[in-house]
């Protein structure tokens, strides 16, 4: 088996046979030119590569979050977006983590959980709020079972706005979290993710 593997490596193909041409008067697809998400993708590749080594690991932690903007993470673990060709992955334990992404405005009841997720996540370590939930308690600010935001909670790098951010926003911001070098362990103020030119009504500060 290893034998005939190996041969179809070599001649470039599993099935072992060339691939059937073309018919006549069909040109071969076209490669459309890189759009939005490979620009981002090749500038968030190449600060991983420099500053992780080729690989930077994210925990999503959900924190009261209607899950909308875990829908739109999930899409960019798919086919269209495609994140882990850019060296970026989602893991499940905190301990394997660079940095905490999270959602929803941190109800009451989640709180313990919140804190002991980033007191088992290795330093340095980038706390990055995704949607407005989380960037200022969004819709639930001013309930008494929840807080206004992660800021409440812990230290935030990088504020995502958006109900739900778009994932090319999101990936933004990543870049944007990875230009503050975050292997120097330097703590700084928290910083917005730009908003689209198109949503001029997002939040761009904190509400805690």
């Amino acid at each position: 088996m290893w034998d005939s593997l190996l041969r179809s490596l070599q001649r470039g193909t599993f099935a072992g046979r060339d691939a059937a041409p073309l018919p006549a008067g069909i040109e071969p697809a076209t490669r459309e030119r890189a759009g939005e998400i490979e620009v981002l993708g090749a500038a968030l590749e190449e600060r991983v590569r420099r500053l992780f080594g080729g690989s930077f690991k994210l925990r999503q932690l959900d924190a009261g979050s209607c899950n909308g903007c875990e829908a739109e993470m999930a899409a960019l673990l798919g086919p269209f977006y495609d994140l882990q060709r850019f060296g970026i992955d989602f893991v499940a334990s905190p301990r394997h983590a660079d940095a905490l992404l999270v959602t929803g405005p941190v109800t009451r009841h989640l709180e313990e959980a919140v804190r002991m997720t980033d007191e088992a996540t290795p330093r340095p370590r980038l706390v990055i709020a995704v949607g407005d939930c989380a960037c200022t308690g969004g819709f639930c600010a001013g309930s008494f079972a929840t807080h206004h935001g992660v800021g409440d909670v812990l230290e935030v790098d990088v504020r995502i706005p958006g109900c739900p951010p778009r994932p090319a926003d999101i990936l933004r911001a990543l870049l944007l979290a990875l230009g503050r070098d975050p292997a120097s362990g330097r703590p700084g103020s928290a910083i917005t993710s730009a908003a689209p030119a198109t949503d001029a009504s997002a939040p761009d500060a904190p509400g805690a």
